[in-house]
């Protein structure tokens, strides 16, 4: 029996996959193109050549951007479910704030405080899920809300005051320590991105994620339980956030009166960025770290090269606008969920 017309399968012609293939090589490796370029053109700029490639620039870049990276990581989490937490870096400096507080009032022992902080930080993650997903609030309104609280409460906690005096030398010690020229800090970064990666991309509780943020409601009627997934990614997301704030105090050996902008905002650039690079369309751990590193690589050439203190804040909100409107595009694109 003959096959009809429309039975048949056209197969795309050579020169057309040769075509698809270069597109989708060109999008996957943007964004790590154009680090390779801002790098280079910053190591060859006379008024940054000499410092920029140094050792110890490249290992305070890397030691600063830590917690930023981790900050990013956690951002992803939530994001690839399709939802927002604006709430991560306020949940950070509440973990700074209370970890300084709880050693410098109180003599609480190290790991007592940061284990303090951790559930302290897993448990605003768990309240920021439960809101969006058995009350179903919007989560930018609500972690937005939770962010405002959580300022405040560090404003009443500290009394607008830094806490200098009484914190474990131990931590102080550990976040200026390196190893093989790199800090300490930056290997807890590749652990945790080596969990998230291995999470998001080799799990069913990952591929679930992946599912909810593309389609919520078929990824109902195949029966993956939303709720509880999108609640746990808050919670992850809220933990990861608290040691963020542990390692910020350890970098800094202070804790101020801040609200968590200065952390939050360059690490949604990143996260936004990354959804354009390795999986373009798709919020994913290797193309965020490549975020963090352009906006930092970027960040750190202007500030050598005599911008002024503006141009840092600036930079990253027309980063984070391009990120947020290009991984829009590489979504609908590609059917991804951004």
């Amino acid at each position: 029996m003959s096959r009809s017309a429309t039975d048949e399968v056209v197969a795309p012609a050579p020169r057309e996959v040769r075509t698809a293939d270069v597109r989708a090589l060109v999008e996957n490796n943007a964004l790590l193109a154009l680090l390779i370029v801002v790098g280079a053109f910053f190591a060859i700029l006379p008024q940054s050549r000499e410092v920029f490639l140094s050792v110890d620039n490249l290992s305070v870049l890397l030691g600063n951007q830590a917690t930023v990276a981790l900050l990013a990581l956690a951002a992803i989490l939530p994001l690839v479910s399709g939802y927002f937490d604006f709430s991560l870096g306020a949940n950070a400096a509440t973990s700074t704030v209370l970890c300084a507080g709880l050693m410098s009032d109180d003599d609480v022992p190290l790991p007592v405080a940061c284990l303090v902080c951790v559930v302290a930080g897993a448990l605003i993650g768990g309240v920021n899920g439960v809101l969006v997903t058995r009350f179903r609030l919007n989560s930018f309104v609500t972690t937005l809300a939770m962010a405002t609280l959580l300022g405040g409460a560090i404003q009443w906690y500290t009394g607008g005051q830094t806490i200098l005096k009484g914190i474990s030398t131990d931590l102080v010690q550990f976040g200026s320590s390196t190893m093989a020229g790199v800090p300490l800090v930056v290997y807890i970064v590749v652990v945790v991105a080596a969990v998230l990666w291995y999470l998001l991309s080799q799990t069913p509780y990952g591929r679930s994620l992946y599912a909810i943020g593309a389609n919520p409601r078929a990824a109902q009627l195949v029966g993956i339980r939303s709720g509880r997934y999108v609640a746990i990614s808050f919670v992850m997301a809220g933990t990861i956030a608290s040691i963020v704030g542990i390692l910020q105090l350890a970098r800094t050996g202070s804790a101020t009166a801040d609200t968590g902008n200065s952390l939050l905002f360059p690490a949604l650039a990143a996260a936004f960025l990354g959804a354009t690079a390795v999986r373009p369309g798709f919020f994913n751990v290797i193309g965020t770290l490549i975020g963090v590193l352009f906006v930092s690589v970027a960040v750190s050439g202007l500030t050598l090269a005599g911008a002024q203190a503006w141009v840092s804040p600036v930079f990253n909100g027309a980063a984070l606008l391009a990120a947020i409107g290009l991984s829009a595009y590489l979504g609908r694109h590609r059917g991804g969920a951004t």
